[in-house]
């Protein structure tokens, strides 16, 4: 695993051990897997050659692990999962629901961002039923060996890809159901889904349910009475 440079050494130790999930990053603007990664272990799609592997950022033994859809803009340039608008936003709520980020495990259920270009702007592309299931081998080896109590599916990609079949998150928000390595899964929508929410009442509401969500999680990982 790479440990050279000062933007490796200036890495939490979090994302420093998540790095051997990937077995290992290059730096902080980089995070793709090594190139003399040995076959099969580096998951990237056709349409993902030579662009930023996003590995999952957060403790081995976190009780909590949050599964996104994919990295986005930010996410790709920086080579970190949820630093974007709406990584931004899911650690306000975090936040607000008494959740620490050392007791979470953060990660994507694709780990390249698939996006069309348009001019300058690269739009995101939805990863399809062919990219969950290429890179579910990858995510499910993370839930291994992070062990949580809880997995959290942030939306609908991230439910289909640690249950295996497609999942109406909206009408089943907020259930529990039973995941990958007896996992159990609570589910709720993706952040980014209460940014477009037009409407400022109901996006407020939105947010409201989804910080409820959080300290459900919480409380089911054991981190809240």
């Amino acid at each position: 695993m790479y440990q050279g440079g000062p933007a490796w050494k200036s890495r939490p130790a979090a994302f420093r051990a998540t790095c051997a999930l990937a077995n290992g990053c290059r730096d902080m603007r980089q995070s793709s897997l090594l190139p003399e990664t040995a076959p099969g272990t580096r998951p990237e799609a056709p349409w993902a050659l030579g662009q930023t592997f996003v590995p999952g950022e957060g403790p081995e033994g976190a009780p909590l692990m949050f599964v996104g859809e994919q990295p986005g803009d930010e996410e790709d340039r920086q080579g970190r999962p949820f630093v974007g608008p709406a990584g931004r936003l899911f650690d306000r709520a975090l936040e607000e629901a008494g959740v620490g980020r050392d007791k979470a495990y953060v990660t994507n259920a694709v780990k390249h961002f698939k996006f069309t270009q348009t001019g300058k702007r690269r739009l995101h592309q939805k990863p399809d039923a062919g990219d969950i299931a290429y890179y579910r081998p990858f995510l499910l080896e993370e839930v291994r060996r992070i062990a949580p109590r809880l997995l959290v599916a942030l939306g609908a990609t991230a439910a289909q890809a640690l249950l295996g079949r497609k999942v109406a998150v909206l009408k089943q928000r907020s259930g529990i159901l039973p995941g990958p390595l007896e996992r159990p899964v609570l589910l709720t929508v993706h952040p980014s889904f209460l940014l477009r929410v037009p409407d400022p009442e109901a996006k407020q509401r939105e947010y409201a349910a989804f910080v409820e969500d959080l300290q459900s999680a919480a409380r089911h990982a054991g981190l809240k009475n």
